[in-house]
C-alpha cells in the first residue's frame, strides 16, 4: 500500500490532492520502504537446505531385505566414554522427545537401555530437519547416525549417563501410530503411587458426597458455605489425579506395547534366568534333560482336573504331570533327569497360585540309601538360584522393585532350614490354631506358618519334611519308624508351597498293597 504508484492511483480519485501533498506522501512512502529493506538486510537469512542437509533425514523405504551390512549398528548398552568422538549408527525406539528453539532432545530406547540424542540447528541440521523431528511419534523405530560425546554433567534421565549422541542423520524405519492406546510412562508408574492416589481420590469423593447430603438439609447461608467447600474439595480431587491408571484389561488388549515397559522386560529376564540357572545347576550335576509327551491317552494323575481334547477319531488328554515319564527314565537307567515344560490342569480356580497352564520345572533322580540325598540336591539347587539371581540379575530385580516394591529374600546358606511336620503343627498350635497332629495344613495356615518361621528362624525359605500318610498319595513310601508319616516333603517360600516331592514306592507288591489299602483300583 505504500508504493508510489498506488498513491498516484489514490490521488486520481476524489478528493484530489495538491502536488505538494502528493510529493510529501511519496517521500514518506520511500522512507518506509527503505526502513523495511534495512530491517530485512539485518535479519539472519533463512538457511537454504543443501544437498547434504536435504538428505540426512526422512522416512526409509520398506525393508524387504534389499541390502545387507550397509551400516554397523551399535547397542545402546555398549555405548561408553571410550567411544567419545566416534561416529556410529544406532537403531532404537523414540522413547521421549522435546524441542526448544533451535534445539531438539530425543531419548532413544533399546529394551532396558536409553541414551539422549541432541540436534542443534547448524550447517548440517536444518530447520526443516528440526521440524521433521518434532513431529515424530513416540515408539517409532529410528535409524540414527551420531557422534558420541561426553557431557560435562551426567544425564540423569537415561541409563547411559556419561555419554550422549550428537545426531547427524535421522531416518524413520517404522512410524508408530498416534495416539497410542497406552503410554509407556503411564504403564510404568510405581504401584504404591497408584494405590495412594486411589485412596486419596476415594477419600475426597466420600467427603464431597457427605457434604452434598448435608447441603440438602442446610439453610441457605450454610448451603453457600458447603458449596464452597465442595468446590475446593473437587479442585483437590482433580489435583490428586496425577497419574493415569492403566488397567489390566488395557494392558492385555495392548500386550505388545505393555511388554516394552522396563518392568516387564525385567520380569521376563528373571523368568528366563530361573530356567537358565535350573538347567545350569542340574547339567553340572550330571542330569539329562528330557522332553515328555503332553498329549497322552489317559489322565496322568487321575481325577477330574484334566483337559480332554479330540484326537482324530478318538480322545486324548493334556498331561497334568511328567511324573510317570520321569520314573520310566529312571527305571531306564538314566539315573538323573529333568524337564522344563508346560503343565495343564483343569482347575477352576481364580487364585494367583493355581493356573490352568504353567511352566513346570521337574526333576527326578535315583538315590543310593536315603531320600534325603534328593533333598540335599534340591536344597542346593534353590540356594544356587537365589544366590545367582542376586549376583547376576541384580539390576533387573532393582527395576522391578521400583514399580512393585518387595523385600529382599532372606534364606539360610549353605543349608536351608528343615522342619518336621510335627514341628510345624506345634508352631501353629502355639499360635492358637485349632489343628491336630495328623491334620492337613490349609492354605491360610501355610501363610501363617511362613510368618511364624520368619519370626523364629529369620528365613523366608524352608523345607517341611515327613508329611502324614493321610494327606499323601498311596504311592508315597511310609516312614520306616512311624507308619503315620511318610518320606515326603514340601518346600515353602514366604508361606506358600513351591515344590512337593517324595520317595515313591518302587516295590510292585508293596505298591499294589498300598493301592488296595487306599481304595485305588490298580487298572486306573
Amino acid at each position: 500500500p505504500n508504493h508510489p504508484k498506488f498513491l498516484r492511483e489514490m490521488a486520481s480519485e476524489e478528493p484530489k490532492l495538491s502536488k505538494g501533498a502528493l510529493k510529501k506522501l511519496e517521500q514518506k512512502a520511500k522512507k518506509q520502504a527503505a526502513k523495511e529493506q534495512a530491517k530485512k538486510d539485518t535479519e539472519p537469512k533463512q538457511q537454504q537446505p543443501t544437498e547434504e542437509t536435504a538428505n540426512n533425514y526422512g522416512v526409509l523405504p520398506l525393508i524387504q531385505s534389499q541390502t545387507k551390512d550397509s551400516h554397523k549398528y551399535y547397542k545402546i548398552r555398549d555405548l561408553d566414554e571410550k567411544l567419545d568422538g566416534q561416529v556410529l549408527w544406532v537403531r532404537a525406539r523414540l522413547h521421549l522427545s522435546r524441542g526448544k528453539g533451535n534445539l531438539a532432545f530425543l531419548i532413544l530406547r533399546q529394551s532396558l537401555h536409553t541414551v539422549q540424542g541432541v540436534l542443534v540447528k547448524g550447517n548440517t541440521i536444518s530447520k526443516g530437519m528440526l521440524n521433521f523431528v518434532s513431529k515424530l511419534t513416540k515408539e517409532s523405530i529410528l535409524d540414527v547416525e551420531a557422534k558420541v560425546t561426553v557431557p560435562k554433567d551426567p544425564i540423569e534421565s537415561t541409563t547411559q549417563k556419561k555419554i550422549e549422541l550428537s545426531i547427524l542423520q535421522l531416518f524413520v524405519v517404522s512410524a508408530a501410530e498416534s495416539p497410542m492406546p497406552l503410554q509407556i510412562a503411564d504403564a510404568e508408574v510405581p504401584e504404591p503411587l497408584i494405590v495412594a492416589q486411589k485412596q486419596e481420590v476415594e477419600r475426597l469423593a466420600n467427603e464431597i458426597e457427605t457434604l452434598k447430603e448435608e447441603s440438602s438439609n442446610a439453610s441457605e447461608d450454610k448451603k453457600k458455605e458447603i458449596e464452597d467447600k465442595i468446590a475446593e474439595l473437587t479442585k483437590q480431587k482433580g489435583s490428586a489425579q496425577k497419574y493415569a491408571t492403566v488397567s489390566q484389561e488395557q494392558r492385555l488388549d495392548n500386550r505388545v506395547i505393555d511388554l516394552r515397559t522396563t518392568t516387564n522386560q525385567c520380569i521376563f529376564r528373571i523368568q528366563s534366568a530361573v530356567g537358565q540357572l535350573f538347567r545350569e545347576f542340574l547339567l553340572a550335576k550330571n542330569f539329562t534333560e528330557i522332553h515328555t509327551p503332553k498329549i497322552i491317552s489317559a489322565a496322568s494323575e487321575g481325577g477330574a482336573d484334566v483337559f480332554k481334547v479330540q484326537y482324530f477319531q478318538g480322545n486324548a488328554y493334556l498331561a497334568q504331570s511328567p511324573q510317570l515319564f520321569k520314573q520310566m527314565a529312571i527305571c531306564g537307567d538314566l539315573d538323573r533327569v529333568f524337564e522344563v515344560a508346560p503343565v495343564f490342569r483343569a482347575e477352576n480356580s481364580n487364585t494367583h497360585r493355581h493356573l490352568t497352564e504353567f511352566m513346570g520345572l521337574d526333576l527326578e533322580m535315583a538315590f543310593t540309601e536315603h531320600y534325603h540325598e534328593v533333598l540335599d540336591v534340591l536344597d542346593e539347587l534353590f540356594v544356587f538360584i537365589f544366590d545367582e539371581l542376586t549376583k547376576r540379575w541384580s539390576k533387573e530385580l532393582e527395576v522391578i522393585k521400583v514399580q512393585f516394591p518387595f523385600e529382599d529374600l532372606v534364606y539360610h546358606r549353605p543349608k536351608s532350614l528343615r522342619l518336621n511336620y510335627s514341628q510345624a503343627i506345634q508352631l501353629l498350635q502355639e499360635a492358637g490354631e485349632n489343628i491336630k497332629e495328623l491334620d492337613d495344613i490349609g492354605t491360610q495356615q501355610e501363610k501363617l506358618l511362613g510368618k511364624l518361621v520368619k519370626e523364629k528362624y529369620n528365613t523366608d525359605f524352608f523345607i517341611l519334611d515327613k508329611f502324614p500318610a493321610s494327606v499323601r498319595p498311596f504311592y508315597t513310601m511310609n516312614d520306616p519308624l512311624d507308619s503315620n508319616y511318610t518320606n515326603s516333603y514340601d518346600f515353602f517360600l514366604r508361606g506358600e508351597e513351591i515344590l512337593s516331592g517324595a520317595q515313591r514306592i518302587h516295590d510292585p507288591a508293596l505298591l499294589e498293597a498300598k493301592a488296595k489299602e487306599k481304595g485305588v483300583g490298580i487298572l486306573t
